[in-house]
């Protein structure tokens, strides 16, 4: 069956079946391609479309997929394994008692603020209290810690935003507040130190905050209900790192909270024992000074039968002592309240509190009597309903005592609770005022008592300066014991009231370090990227085919050009050295003349049956009868439109026709080397020239191998197109095709040269050559457009060099020549 298929018909008899009547003719559709489009839609589909876009370009799609999915999956075996600690926060209501308070007494505020929870969980992440974890915990001599941290700021992603001025730059900041610290006065100094010692611990402080997530903790995921619980959790490559700063921060909230409701800070400590410890100092120094003086001076024990003078003198000093120690101590409290707006706040806070429970007492009598008249007055009126009826001028009455007591009570709380906005505005002020009064009464005591004590120190100098020194340094011992004493009773005080006020925030669940890593998630990330590398890759495909101006497959040129593909030409490897019928090349290269022109011997070649195709197309272009003048040219040069014309014309030979070939290139001519004529004469000749008909015959030359008769271009002449346009032309096309059956003519390019143009009015039709992959849209559609302006009839377009093994042309070929190999469409394309 194979064989009979494949059978090459003789040109006899190709020739019967031509110039049978074209009625008889099966009608053939002029688009070769199209003759199996509409069996299967699903090539056609915009999806299958973008498969096809894709499929021309995998190794692009499959390389980017590849590379990012590689170094993405390097890089994440790279990171280390992150865990996360968890613990839970207890925060509870505020008591409105800020004194020791008792578990079975307690007076919870009028309404809880929700603001407080939320003020708590910025305080978690506030920078003070990260500062303080740091310093108890000592994290910033932890190595592990230390590392991690380096690693972080020093990260390359840092680097950039440092570079574009997105960060700052962190080793530049301590030096450049150190240089200012001189500048700060006395009062200052601890200020300026603290400052210095933020910006020291500041990496350590964004390192923890960079890793650390608080949340508050709901009852499920499902509901949105809130509980008093606040999950604390961080995160570092090393578990128990991770568990033992998250416990530090719990316990270090925990013990802030304590000292700011016990009114004890850590400031306020730190005062008492550095105060305490300056007194056993100067106690131990002055023992030491009377030893000496006492020893020097021959001394044992002072003098009982004293002066009146030092009696006074002594007395003065111990009230300057007091008021020192009055002032000192007003000073530190001033100082203390001043610079610290937590410590005001919290002495706020706790009149606040002693305020509102006045006006709730306040309020609560008055209620409480209000409401017993409003009683009295119910029962006075049950009995009156007895006698009277609702609308009775008596219960109205007392309806109205009743109403005018209740709007008293609301009247009164409106007038407590605008009494207490007033109060809290003032009360940070009045305490700061009060402070500050008492500081300064103070001073001016001092001021006022060491006066006094030089005018009367200055009267007993002239008496016993050793029994008045030793007496002297002996009260200031005396009395500085006595304040170490009244110190020490206060310390101990402050730390009895802060064990014995129960604290509202405590460590619900402590973190243990966690067995698995949370992070990176390895496996979903390089999941995640190659998806997203392969919908790049994609998408850069379609980019590159939708930035690709050239015409590519027979669909592209009836869509752009709106003109029938008569065949596409496809491209014949030199390796295979396949022989075809004739094999056309790239113009734009010279290769050997002689190894262009091939005779076919094996007619089933998709080449021979193209130009089979693109015959039958020519024959079936016009109604009545086949086209006598055929006119093939292109846009540009290089796109094959003379080895198209020489193909078609043996194509249309083959059928037993008598074919001109006309090289109508004076430009540029190629045809007389195809077949090695002498271009000594021809069209230019011709046209030049008055000759006969015979003298006209005698000029045209024919080729025995492929039974072609041709007419070479002639000597270059300088005015071609002046030569095509001319009367000349005309008479010698109507001289040609009375003595051929076709002319086949081979004309410039149309884009480049108006030669072309001039000739294709002259002609039966005109066929565009379009190189594939090569010729531009817009070069194509405004040529054509030049046809269509002087009324050139162009039959359609020819694709040349098209490649069978890309993804455009793959399917078109398969299903096409596959038809040929299943029935009798091999027979008819034969026959044709």
């Amino acid at each position: 069956m194979r064989e009979s298929r494949d059978i090459v018909r003789s040109p006899r008899t190709e020739k019967a079946e031509i110039e049978r009547p074209f009625e008889a003719v099966a009608p053939i559709t002029s688009y070769g391609y199209a003759r199996y489009r509409n069996e299967d839609l699903r090539e056609h589909s915009p999806l299958f479309q973008y498969w096809r876009i894709i499929r021309k370009r995998l190794w692009l799609v499959l390389g980017i997929t590849v590379l990012l999915t590689t170094v993405t999956a390097i890089y994440m075996a790279r990171k280390p394994n992150i865990y996360m600690a968890n613990a839970t926060v207890q925060v509870d209501l505020e008591q409105a008692n800020q004194d020791l308070v008792t578990p079975d007494r307690r007076m919870p505020l009028a309404n809880s603020d929700p603001a407080y929870f939320n003020t708590q969980l910025q305080l978690l992440t506030s920078e003070a209290l990260l500062r303080r974890v740091i310093k108890e915990l000592s994290l910033d001599t932890n190595e592990a810690f230390r590392k991690d941290s380096a690693e972080n700021s020093g990260s390359a992603l840092r680097g950039m935003l440092v570079a574009f001025g997105l960060a700052s730059d962190d080793s530049k900041k301590e030096g450049d507040l150190v240089e200012e610290a001189p500048l700060a006065s006395n009062t200052e100094l601890a200020t300026v130190e603290e400052m210095n010692e933020a910006v020291r611990l500041a990496p350590y402080v964004d390192a923890i905050k960079r890793d650390l997530i608080v949340d508050p903790v709901r009852e499920s995921r499902a509901t949105v209900k809130d509980t008093r619980l606040i999950s604390i959790s961080y995160r570092n490559t090393d578990p128990n790192l991770s568990a033992y700063v998250v416990n530090g921060i719990a316990e270090v909230f925990s013990r802030v909270n304590q000292e700011k409701r016990t009114g004890i800070n850590r400031k306020t400590n730190d005062f008492l024992k550095e105060r305490i410890a300056d007194l056993q100092s100067e106690i131990k120094a002055g023992e030491e000074r009377l030893v000496d003086l006492k020893k020097n001076a021959g001394i044992l024990k002072a003098d009982e039968n004293t002066t009146i003078v030092i009696q006074r003198l002594s007395g003065l000093n111990k009230q300057l002592l007091e008021a020192e120690e009055q002032r000192k101590n007003a000073e530190a409290q001033y100082n203390s309240v001043n610079t610290s707006p937590a410590r005001l706040a919290a002495l706020a806070e706790e009149q606040m509190m002693r305020y509102i429970t006045e006006r709730e007492n306040d309020i609560r009598r008055f209620v409480n009597d209000t409401q017993k008249e409003i009683t009295a007055l119910r029962a006075k009126r049950q009995k009156m309903l007895i006698e009277y009826v609702e609308q009775a001028p008596e219960i109205r009455e007392i309806d109205r005592e009743m109403a005018t007591l209740e709007g008293e009570i609301e009247d009164f709380r409106e007038k407590n609770q605008k009494s207490l906005e007033t109060y809290r505005k003032t009360v940070s002020d009045t305490i700061l005022e009060n402070l500050r009064t008492r500081y300064l009464q103070t001073k001016e005591r001092e001021d006022k008592v060491r006066s006094a004590f030089n005018e009367q120190y200055n009267e007993a100098q002239g008496q016993n300066q050793s029994a008045v020194a030793i007496t002297l340094l002996e009260q200031d011992i005396e009395t500085k014991k006595g304040f170490y004493k009244n110190l020490e009773n206060q310390q101990k005080g402050n730390d009895l009231a802060g064990a014995g006020t129960e604290n509202n925030i405590s460590v619900a669940e402590i973190a243990i370090p966690p067995d698995r890593p949370v992070s990176p998630r390895r496996l979903t990330t390089v999941f995640v990227v190659m998806i997203l590398s392969l919908m790049f890759g994609s998408g850069l495909a379609l980019f590159l085919e939708y930035l690709d101006d050239t015409i590519k497959t027979t669909e592209e040129a009836e869509s752009y050009l709106q003109l029938p593909a008569l065949a596409a030409i496809p491209t014949v490897e030199s390796s295979t050295k396949r022989r075809l019928l004739l094999v056309g090349v790239n113009e734009a290269e010279e290769p050997d003349n002689s190894n262009q022109l091939l005779i076919s011997k094996d007619s089933r070649s998709s080449t021979a049956e193209a130009y089979r195709q693109l015959r039958t197309s020519i024959l079936l272009s016009t109604a009545g009868h086949a086209p006598k003048s055929l006119l093939i040219t292109s846009s540009l040069p290089a796109e094959g439109k003379t080895t198209t014309a020489v193909n078609t014309a043996i194509s249309l030979a083959q059928t037993g026709a008598k074919v001109l070939v006309i090289d109508a290139d004076m430009r540029r001519p190629r045809v007389h080397s195809f077949f090695n004529l002498s271009n000594a004469e021809g069209l230019s000749t011709v046209l030049s020239s008055e000759l006969t008909e015979k003298e006209i015959l005698e000029i045209v030359k024919k080729d025995e191998d492929s039974g072609l008769h041709l007419l070479p271009s002639g000597p270059l002449p300088p005015n071609p197109a002046e030569l095509v346009g001319s009367e000349q032309m005309k008479n010698l096309l109507v001289t040609l095709e009375k003595n051929f059956t076709h002319l086949v003519i081979d004309s410039p390019p149309i884009a480049s040269f108006t030669d072309g143009v001039l000739m294709a009015s002259l002609v039966d039709g005109v066929i565009m050559v379009v190189h594939s992959g090569k010729s531009s849209r817009s070069v194509v559609r405004r040529s054509t457009q030049f046809l269509h302006d002087i009324g050139a009839k162009v039959f359609g377009v020819v694709l040349n060099n098209v490649d069978v093994r890309s993804q455009d042309n793959y399917y078109y070929y398969q299903s096409y020549y596959h038809r040929d190999d299943d029935g009798d469409d091999a027979e008819s394309s034969s026959a044709v």
